[in-house]
Parts: structure tokens; C-alpha cells; sequence
């Protein structure tokens, strides 16, 4: 548990307060009800506030990313970059202008609209879990119980409730507003500490002198299966729902694609930050007996009452931008995707009820899986090793006429590739703590994908 000074407390309560200030009080003066506005903010998003609000919501894994470059070096920046960095520019390329020219509010919404509505209802049901905040409700509780010394549970709780009781009243534009603020609370954080730990300790010589060489070799010391594995899993960037709602709300095709790849620029210098704030630690305190705290131990050796507690807000909002927009996103799924299309109503009159439900719904799953897997790595690579292989060509390819697949072909993608997926994914618990052969579960759903994607191109021909 750190040891907070007064200020450094004040100012991490002021943090939530402002944001709660953002999130309803400036909402309240521009206040609107219909579903465009609540869902999408009235399709009126900004090139700034794209970039933003995408930004700082895609990064919300801060903890995960002190631990892995604490372990293993340089190699953060392959695993959790450049896989990224890749699917998001395949993206902004070839999907981001296309996503825009449709007047649709989710990624079920277009399933619907190319596949009816059997695949609709089922790619909404992964789309929800996938957008369930659990890993980073976690990563909260868990920064809450080292400032605070709270028991997880109640971090939990808690945690969901000041990151999300604002959009339950404002929606997203509550989401665009508070993001603003955590985007610049999020670089300025690491703005103070890697140059602090730069001028106090020394450059590229004292890393290489206090660091194991394998924080310097791409794979971080790590097998090449492992590796390769966080490509594939990126490419659930092409199905990434944040990506999609912000296409769908940008004032037009232009700042959509323009939106991804200028924010593929601001994710590749804050790696840089990250990264080397987590070479920093690594050299500084080598015998950190929980590198998931390795930001946290290393601000408290380096930093002074006040500006302590404003590197603390910036590790806050990385957070809590991610857990407001994956909450709402999963709440948007749940009202209108399913409980709206479920019922079978033709009013829109309830939709944001439902997706006010859903929110609430969301955070208890949230909190449930969270409590339970105790494993921010584990929730990512689960939930994105069944998801992915699940709805990505589906997606990817519902944009482009001649490669679209046929609707029952799609539904037995979309059930088949998750059914193999989560059958690998369970068969480390039943054997002997590794998967089926050795084989990670992403490989053999994505497997199938291509194989019925492939059938259905075949069948499309004849």
C-alpha cells in the first residue's frame, strides 16, 4: 500500500469530482433525449474529439503495460504495438470511410443489415462480453487497494460506480467530454515521470548497465508461438466496437478515416513513454515483488507531494477513459442489439431505458468476472481468443460485396469459430495447466473461419 501525502489524496479526489463536474454538469446544458444523441452525440464528433476520445479509450491496459515492459523489456512494444499499430491502419485504410457512409449505430446493427437478423443477435451476444470492462475494472480496483488499501471487492464496486454513473445520465456524449480531459491527463502523467527518472538516474547507458540484455532483444525472451499469437489477437482491432462507434459518430468519412491513423501516431509516442517509464522502474527497483505496481512503486520513489498525485491522475484516466466507453459500448449492445430486437418493438422510444439497463447490467458482469479471473492478461487473451475468430471475417468482409458471405455460412462461422475457440481456451483447466497439443485457441477458430469463409466463396460461384 502506498502511503499518500494529504495533497497527493486531495488532488486524486479532485480528479473524480471534475470528471463528474465533465461528465453531467456540462451535459446538463446542452441536454437531449433522442436516440442519435444519447447513442452517437448526434453523428457530430470532431476530428479532435475523434482522436481523443479513440486514444484514450484503446489504452486503457496501463498496469498490464507496466508489467509486461517491467519483465520483458522493449518486447511491450512489439506484443502491444505493433500488432495494433497494424490492424488499426488496415483499418483506418480500408474500413473506417465505409463504416461511416452507413447510418448504423453498432457492429450488430451492420450484421444485421448484411446477414439478418440470426447473426445479428448472435454476434451481439459476443460483442457484449467482449465489451465488458472486467480486465480494466480490475486494473482499477486494483490501483484503488494499493493507494487506498481497500479489499478488491470493494475497489470493484466502487470502481464501476465513479467510472460509470455519469454515462447512465449523459450517454456518450458524456464519454466524448470526459475523455478530453483524461486524454491530457494521460500523456501528461508520463510527461513527468520519464523525464524525472531520465535526469535523476541517466540515459540509454544506465539502462543497459542495470538491465538483463533481454529487455533490449525483440522478444523479450519469450517463445516465437507466443509472440505471433498477440498478432492474431489484434486483429480484433477490425472488429473493435470503440473504433466502429466512432466512425459511426464522426461528422463525416473524411474525419473518420483520418480519426484512426492520426491516433495510430499519438498510440506510438505513448508507447514510447510507457515503455521506457517501464525500463525505468525495472533499473531503479529491480526486486518488485508485484510488477503490476511497477508505475506506482516507481512515482512514489521519484516523485514529490502534488506532482505524485497528478501522476496518479493520469493513471486514473487511462483507466477509467477505457471502462466509461467499453461500459457504455456494452450497454448500447445489450439495449439496442438485443433486449430492443428481442422484443421485437419498432419505436425507438425505448431504447436508451434499455441501454441504461444495460449499463447496469454490464458493470455487475464487469465486477463478477473481475473478482473471479483476478488476471488482467487472462481476461485479454480469453475473451480476445474466442471473440476474435468469432466475428472477424464476418465483419471485416460485410463491408465488401463481392467478398461477403452467405447468411447461414456466417452463422456457422460466427458459432463454430467461438465453440472451437472456448473448447481450447477451457482444456487448460482440464489439462494439466496447457492447451489441447499445444496449440493456442485462437488458432484453430480462426482455422475454421477461413475454412467456412473460403466454402462460402466456393458456394457463391456455382
Amino acid at each position: 500500500m502506498m502511503r499518500l501525502h494529504p495533497i497527493d489524496a486531495i488532488i486524486v479526489c479532485c480528479y473524480f469530482l471534475f470528471v463528474l463536474f465533465v461528465g453531467i454538469k456540462l451535459w446538463r446544458k446542452e441536454r437531449h433525449n433522442n436516440i442519435k444523441e444519447f447513442l452517437l452525440a448526434g453523428r457530430q464528433l470532431s476530428l479532435p474529439s475523434f482522436i481523443a476520445t479513440l486514444v484514450s479509450t484503446w489504452y486503457g491496459g496501463i498496469l498490464g503495460v507496466g508489467e509486461f515492459s517491467y519483465n520483458y523489456g522493449i518486447s511491450n512494444w512489439l506484443v502491444f504495438g505493433v500488432p495494433y499499430y497494424v490492424a488499426a491502419a488496415i483499418f483506418g485504410i480500408f474500413i473506417a470511410r465505409k463504416a461511416r457512409s452507413f447510418e448504423l449505430y453498432t457492429i450488430p446493427h451492420q450484421l444485421d443489415r448484411v446477414y439478418g437478423k440470426a447473426v445479428s443477435i448472435v454476434g451481439a451476444l459476443f460483442v457484449f462480453v467482449m465489451t465488458v470492462p472486467a480486465a480494466y475494472i480490475l486494473m482499477l480496483a486494483v490501483l484503488l487497494k494499493f493507494l487506498f488499501g481497500w479489499h478488491l471487492l470493494i475497489g470493484l464496486i466502487i470502481g464501476t460506480i465513479m467510472s460509470t454513473c455519469y454515462i447512465l445520465i449523459g450517454g456518450f456524449r458524456s464519454v466524448i467530454r470526459t475523455d478530453f480531459v483524461q486524454f491530457g491527463l494521460m500523456f501528461g502523467s508520463f510527461f513527468i515521470i520519464l523525464p524525472v527518472a531520465y535526469f535523476s538516474f541517466g540515459g540509454f547507458s544506465f539502462l543497459q548497465t542495470n538491465l538483463p540484455a533481454t529487455h533490449f532483444v525483440w522478444h523479450g525472451g519469450n517463445g516465437a508461438q507466443y509472440i505471433i499469437v498477440w498478432f492474431f489477437i489484434a486483429l480484433a482491432t477490425l472488429i473493435e466496437p470503440s473504433f466502429y462507434q466512432r466512425c459511426f459518430a464522426a461528422q463525416s468519412e473524411k474525419i473518420a478515416q483520418r480519426g484512426v491513423l492520426y491516433s495510430i501516431l499519438f498510440w506510438i509516442f505513448f508507447d514510447f513513454l510507457t515503455t521506457f517509464t517501464g525500463l525505468y522502474a525495472r533499473a531503479i527497483l529491480p526486486n518488485l515483488t508485484d510488477p503490476v505496481t511497477s508505475y506506482l512503486a516507481l512515482a512514489e520513489k521519484l516523485l514529490p507531494p502534488a506532482v505524485l498525485g497528478l501522476f496518479l491522475t493520469g493513471l486514473f484516466a487511462t483507466i477509467m477513459s477505457t471502462i466509461d466507453s467499453y461500459s457504455f459500448l456494452a450497454a448500447m449492445t445489450f439495449g439496442r442489439d438485443l433486449l430492443w430486437r428481442l422484443k421485437n418493438e419498432t419505436s425507438e422510444k425505448n431504447i436508451n431505458r434499455y441501454t441504461r439497463i444495460g449499463l447496469i447490467l454490464s458493470g455487475v458482469l464487469a465486477i463478477v468476472i473481475a473478482y473471479y479471473a483476478q488476471s488482467v492478461i487472462r481476461i485479454w487473451k480469453d475473451l480476445g481468443s474466442i471473440g476474435t475468430p468469432a466475428l472477424v471475417i464476418p465483419m471485416a468482409v460485410s463491408f465488401f460485396p463481392k467478398l461477403r458471405m452467405k447468411k447461414q455460412f456466417a452463422f456457422i462461422s460466427i458459432i463454430g469459430s467461438a465453440l472451437i475457440s472456448g473448447t481450447w481456451v477451457l482444456s487448460k483447466s482440464i489439462n494439466s495447466g496447457s492447451y489441447f497439443w499445444g496449440i493456442e485457441p485462437i488458432y484453430p477458430g480462426l482455422g475454421f473461419a477461413v475454412v467456412i469463409f473460403f466454402m462460402s466463396q466456393v458456394g457463391k460461384n456455382r
